[in-house]
């Protein structure tokens, strides 16, 4: 059942989410929608039912104490609000959680029962995959859409992908079906730094998403942790000749695909964002697409390998677009 009361009338919303799990490499995604949830201080106004959508042996609920009261979080999903004013009101409805464990068909039309309640006329998911992208280079996101006619007006790819799936192509499908809007970003997280945080590949979502839906989102510290990341990174790579040499192979890869993407347009793109940030008497903040960023650890895998061999390329969704 939904509850909506003391929700006000929204102003032309946009519904964004991201859930933890298979779709949320380096927490890149979650972590977006909880910087956009703490910097304009979301207000939880619903919270889907736990025993209807998690395994909870698989996501285990936390005891914690208050004032001396043991209470319990159960691991669910969450819906906020935050009122964004300005010259360009727009409201955003948060949604953030972890991937449901069963019940998927109706775990999607709760979400979509929110958004037509609230009016929404858009809904952004945000996603990150493993890639054979180099940490040194500009995190790519890919903006797809099963819209075609979304696709042309918002210049997206229109997603040609098959394979196995995870709650983001599930919820984008289901909102195509149901006639909503809704386009999926996706950034690109090195696959031999895998472990979150992973803060350039958040703010580089932040970017894509501020760009999408013409809102100046405010960074706070994330440009500096983003640069502190790289430089983390660059040290751990330079102290083992082989990583320094596969990351020197990506580098290329990368810069050869690439250069013919240097148009007038990707500059003006960069142009329109600096003036968008641009605030009197205060210095422009960074962004993602400008070099880069942030912490410590370069593994491919939770057993600790720090000589990751060529991996074949992700199965992730969408990753081959």
């Amino acid at each position: 059942m939904i509850e909506l009361e003391g929700v006000p009338e929204l102003v032309d919303p946009v519904m964004v989410a991201a859930f933890e799990g298979w779709n949320d490499a380096g927490d890149a995604a979650s972590t977006a929608v909880a910087h956009l949830d703490k910097e304009w201080k979301g207000e939880v106004f619903a919270a889907l039912d736990a025993e209807d959508y998690y395994d909870f042996q698989v996501n285990r609920p936390t005891v914690w104490l208050e004032d001396g009261v043991r209470k319990v979080t159960w691991p669910t999903t969450r819906l906020s609000v935050v009122r964004i004013g300005g010259e360009k009101p727009r409201d955003l409805v948060l949604v953030r959680g972890i991937e449901p464990s069963m019940r998927w068909r109706s775990f999607c039309n709760e979400i979509l029962g929110f958004a037509h309640e609230l009016g929404v006329e858009l809904v952004v998911i945000l996603g990150a995959l493993l890639g054979d992208t180099p940490h040194t280079r500009p995190v790519p996101v890919s903006g797809v859409t099963s819209d075609p006619d979304l696709a042309t007006r918002m210049d997206l790819e229109e997603t040609k992908y098959e394979g196995p799936t995870g709650i983001v192509g599930i919820l984008q499908e289901a909102c195509t079906h149901a006639g909503v809007p809704a386009v999926s970003l996706w950034a690109a997280v090195p696959h031999y730094v895998s472990q979150p945080p992973n803060p350039k590949a958040t703010l580089a979502l932040l970017n894509r998403l501020e760009d999408l839906i013409d809102l100046r989102i405010p960074l706070g510290e994330l440009p500096e942790d983003a640069r502190a990341w790289q430089v983390g990174v660059d040290q751990l790579a330079a102290e083992d000749s082989e990583v320094a040499e596969y990351v020197q192979s990506l580098e290329e890869a990368r810069d050869t695909a690439e250069l013919p993407e240097a148009t007038g347009e990707a500059i003006a793109r960069e142009f329109e964002r600096y003036l968008r940030r641009r605030d009197p008497g205060a210095p422009p903040s960074g962004h993602a697409t400008d070099g880069g960023d942030g912490s410590s650890y370069l593994r491919d895998n939770p057993s600790g390998r720090t000589r990751p061999p060529k991996p074949p390329r992700p199965e992730n969704e969408d990753g081959d677009e």
